[in-house]
Formats: structure tokens, C-alpha cells, sequence
């Protein structure tokens, strides 16, 4: 008997094997994340992310220049700004010569085609380091998404091309989209993180911007009264539905690595872009494990890539963009 079926036919060899190969990456998928700090001359490299570095004004220019000329295409902004801004209102988040609403326009000026995407979330402006208003021990939803509207406007005026708000509050794209459609910003487009887990993958990203949430006994020690209890998938479909009907254009899934899952089943129910991000402790512990030599830093770098390109991702906010597109440019 003869066996008809060879699977190992098609991978023989390289040609044949990229032949038929079902996911490629690109530089056109990818959303680098950009951490802007207040002063001049400012370049300071976070320690738990080698190679991501908090920059003042100018120096993100030069690094959102740099990554067109590799090929990407969008960054996605994050303010650190002094405690001295920080109330429990976040009223710096909308304040129109603020750090944020000033690096939109630098960078529009000096790379007019790069789609900007700024942060919409209030943890950064908190002194409690959470994504709302705090009151009464509670993060309070309607309150913080009446902030978080004026927030996105602002970041609109100050010439963003999407919002991308991280916050989970509950009706803040439909809020944000009449906002935008009534003061006549309906080409700004939102990239909803539709389901975003409370995760442990995050520590790295709250040393950057100094925003983890303060540990008192008066507030919330974390944030898993508004970001998603990770034991849950249906409830991300949930979400992401609400969010669709509210009228976001791309949904992100947030961590990547462990909620491929996800990303898969917001896909296969929804006909909307769907992003992902790689977030700080996954770049880290590639980082980490690589300077040991227990891994090969490049092979893991891209294959990670694939896989959530292969999950369904339709761009992926990732740290290495600027590494993987280099290599991708020369192949």
C-alpha cells in the first residue's frame, strides 16, 4: 500500500515551504509605541525594556521619523508627565499645549503621513495611577468617560487620526464618537481596546510611565474592577460587539502571547480590523532570555510576530517593530 497523502511533500525545501506559506509579515503591520517624557534632551532607556527609551519632544520626532523610513506606519503615544500635573481629575489629559497634544503636532509636522494614535486613558494624569476618577473608593465609570471625551477631543484638534482608548470604561466609544461626529472630527478613527486583561504582563509599561496604581487602603490596589478577569473569552466577544455597535474601527486585544485565543475568536465573529499588543513584560522576557543565550533572540522576535498574525491579528503593536522591520527590509 502506498501512502497517497505526503504532507512533507511541501516542505521539502525553502522555496517550496515559502511557496505555500499562509502568514507574512510586513512593516505595514505594525504599531510602534512611543513613551514621550517632559524637558529637552531627554533620552532615557527604561530599564526593564532594553532599547525602549522615554524621549522628550524632539527625540520622539526623530524616532516616529526613523520608523517611517522603515516602513511603519503608525506609533501610538504615552505621556509620562511630572507629579505636579497629576490630580484625580486628569484635567492635564485635555489641556491643548499639553505634552501629548503638543508631540501630536510636532510629529505631524515633521512626518505628515504617519498615522498617529495617542493613548486615551487617564492613569497617566492620576495620582492614584488608575485609568478614572476616584471617589469614594470606587473608579467611578460615567465621570471618567465624560474625561475621557474631552481628552479624545483634544488629541482630535491636535491632529490624531485615531484615538485609542485603553481605559475599559464602559460607553466611552459611543461617547467619544458622538463627541467626534458633533464637533466635526468623523474622519478620527478609534481603536478600540475592546478586551484588555488585568494582567500581570504589564509591570514593565507602569515603570515607564510611573503609572502603576497607588497602593493605599482608600482606592483600588489594582485594576480589576474595569480591565478583564483573564479566566473569561465570551466576555471579550461581549465587549468587543458593544464596542463595534458603538462605533469603533479597530479592536484591540491586549496582552498578545497568552490571548491568541481571543484574537482568534473576536475575529472569527467580527468583520472589523482586529489588532494586538505585544506588551512590555512579553518584550521583556524575550529581552531577558535572550541576554542569558537561552534563546535566539531574532528567530523568537519574529516567530512570536507570525503567530499573532497567524491568530488573526491585522496589525500588532509591538516594541520590537523598529528590530522586526529592519530585518524585513533585509530579506
Amino acid at each position: 500500500m502506498f501512502i497517497h497523502n505526503r504532507h512533507r511533500r511541501l516542505r521539502q525545501n525553502e522555496s517550496i515551504r515559502s511557496m505555500i506559506r499562509e502568514n507574512h509579515l510586513s512593516t505595514n503591520d505594525f504599531i510602534l509605541p512611543l513613551f514621550i517624557a517632559e524637558g529637552k534632551d531627554v533620552r532615557v532607556e527604561i530599564p526593564s525594556m532594553p532599547g525602549i527609551y522615554r524621549n522628550s519632544l524632539e527625540n520622539v520626532v526623530k524616532e516616529a521619523k526613523e520608523a517611517w523610513d522603515l516602513g511603519i506606519k503608525s506609533v501610538n503615544l504615552y505621556c509620562k508627565v511630572s507629579d505636579s500635573l497629576k490630580d484625580n481629575t486628569g484635567k492635564e489629559a485635555w489641556n491643548p499645549n499639553g505634552l501629548m497634544q503638543n508631540t501630536i503636532k510636532a510629529i505631524k509636522d515633521a512626518c505628515p503621513e504617519m498615522i498617529i494614535m495617542p493613548d486615551v486613558a487617564l492613569d497617566p494624569y492620576s495620582i492614584y495611577g488608575h485609568d478614572g476618577i476616584v471617589e469614594n473608593g470606587r473608579v467611578i465609570n460615567d465621570a471618567t468617560v465624560d474625561a475621557l471625551v474631552r481628552m479624545s477631543l483634544s488629541h482630535a484638534e491636535a491632529g490624531a487620526d485615531f484615538l485609542a482608548p485603553s481605559d475599559m470604561m464602559d460607553g466611552r466609544i459611543g461617547a467619544m464618537r458622538d463627541a467626534l461626529e458633533e464637533n466635526g472630527f468623523d474622519n478620527v478613527g478609534i481603536m478600540s481596546y475592546a478586551a484588555k486583561y488585568a494582567s500581570s504582563f504589564y509591570g514593565p509599561f507602569r515603570e515607564a510611565l510611573d503609572s502603576a496604581p497607588v497602593d493605599t487602603m482608600d482606592i483600588p490596589k489594582d485594576k480589576k474592577t474595569y480591565q478583564m478577569d483573564f479566566h473569561n473569552a465570551e466576555e471579550a466577544l461581549r465587549e468587543a460587539i458593544a464596542d463595534v455597535e458603538e462605533g469603533a474601527d479597530i479592536l484591540m486585544v491586549k496582552p498578545g502571547m497568552a490571548y491568541l485565543d481571543i484574537v482568534r475568536l473576536v475575529k472569527e465573529n467580527l468583520q472589523v480590523p482586529v489588532s494586538v499588543y505585544q506588551v512590555s513584560g512579553e518584550y521583556a522576557m524575550i529581552k531577558a532570555a535572550a541576554e542569558k543565550g537561552w534563546i535566539e533572540h531574532d528567530k523568537i522576535m519574529l516567530e512570536t510576530l507570525t503567530c499573532m498574525k497567524r491568530a488573526g491579528a491585522d496589525l500588532i503593536t509591538t516594541y520590537f517593530a523598529k528590530e522586526a522591520a529592519r530585518l524585513l527590509n533585509d530579506r
